[in-house]
């Protein structure tokens, strides 16, 4: 009997060591889908319970399967950022120009919603079942019922929009970009209730990860390339740990309490480990791929999901001027614009990260 418990010890005690040795497995790129196309791109929006991932590209919100990862089609005739998906009216929302508001099931278009400002990031807010849109100019915010995509109010809060989460009890979080600002938001009042001044090591707010159990933002910072870690109640400085050049993109995984940044100069994904409420560490540097500035998470497989375009060998050296956009205005003297975004037929890689 002594034998047959001590075997069974040992089992056990290589069971564990196996699954642990399985955890601290590293991220890595799993898979790769690549489909051809023209337009820009900015933010790749998952839809975690109908288990779908949505880019949008051009005038069009492209689909892919999120177990599979295979294309599944395209949504026309629209155009934006980000999409945002409502699972209990089946409606998906565009932020652009004009919003789009379309039909999950039939991937058909359902209309256009005139806003104002200059809408980028977009969120469906659980607390209140609506649809936020973000804006770089006023109004900061613009509030959209789901089921019928009517327009319920606007939120005033000054400076440029970024990424927002919210801790589905009644608080949004947004980083004011050009501000090194945390906008909170009473999102059943519809009004700022504070704004957070990030440390002054941190940068340019883009990515924003949330830990709601703990109460913890994660900020994520270019020029410098940091993560601004703060108390989600107060504001108070907890940590800054650098991550990689160009992020635009961020979250956090409440199933392995890690943050992620994905930074598009250096092709790079920044992965931080809160080990405790006050202990934070980056735990990996994963090489992606240069350009891939935007990321998703899929909750189900603990997958993030990270997005960019890459030109053809002979797109590269041989571009007409009708295929390059301005991504930013004319600077004070009214020279040519800074930066400049290529449009023409390119790949569209969709990377998927997990271990």
């Amino acid at each position: 009997m002594k034998k047959l418990k001590l075997f069974t010890g040992i089992l056990l005690g290589l069971g564990l060591l196996v699954v642990n040795v399985h955890a601290q497995a590293p991220y890595k790129v799993l898979d790769t889908n690549r489909l051809m196309g023209s337009g820009g791109t900015d933010y790749v929006n998952a839809d975690n319970d109908e288990r779908r991932v949505y880019v949008m590209r051009g005038n069009e919100a492209l689909v892919f399967d999120l177990d599979s990862h295979k294309y599944i089609g395209a949504i026309t005739n629209i155009n934006g950022h980000g999409v945002a998906v409502d699972t209990k009216t089946h409606h998906g929302f565009s932020s652009g120009p004009q919003i789009g508001m379309f039909d999950t099931e039939t991937m058909q278009k359902i209309k256009s919603i005139d806003v104002q400002g200059r809408p980028d990031g977009i969120l469906l807010e659980p607390f209140t079942d609506k649809v936020y849109i973000f804006s770089h100019e006023s109004p900061s915010i613009t509030v959209i019922d789901p089921k019928d995509g009517t327009v319920v109010g606007t939120i005033d809060v000054g400076g440029a929009m970024e990424e927002a989460r919210s801790d589905g009890q009644g608080k949004l979080f947004v980083n004011v970009e050009d501000e090194k600002k945390i906008a909170v938001i009473d999102v059943k009042a519809m009004k700022v209730i504070t704004k957070f001044d990030l440390d002054d090591s941190a940068g340019d707010p883009g990515g924003l990860g949330l830990d709601v159990k703990n109460h913890i933002l994660f900020a994520m910072c270019s020029r410098p390339n940091v993560c601004a870690i703060v108390n989600a109640d107060d504001g108070k400085a907890l940590a800054t740990l650098p991550i990689g050049n160009g992020t635009d993109g961020g979250g956090f995984n409440p199933n392995t309490m890690e943050a992620f940044s994905s930074n598009g100069r250096d092709g790079t994904l920044t992965i931080i480990k809160e080990s405790s409420p006050t202990n934070f560490v980056v735990e990996q540097t994963v090489q992606t791929k240069a350009g891939c500035r935007t990321s998703t998470l899929d909750t189900k497989n603990n997958h993030i999901v990270v997005i960019c375009t890459e030109r053809p060998p002979e797109a590269a050296t041989n571009t007409p001027p009708a295929q390059i956009a301005s991504t930013t205005s004319t600077n004070q003297a009214g020279a040519a614009p800074r930066n400049r975004r290529y449009t023409g037929p390119a790949w569209l890689d969709v990377l998927f990260v997990g271990r």
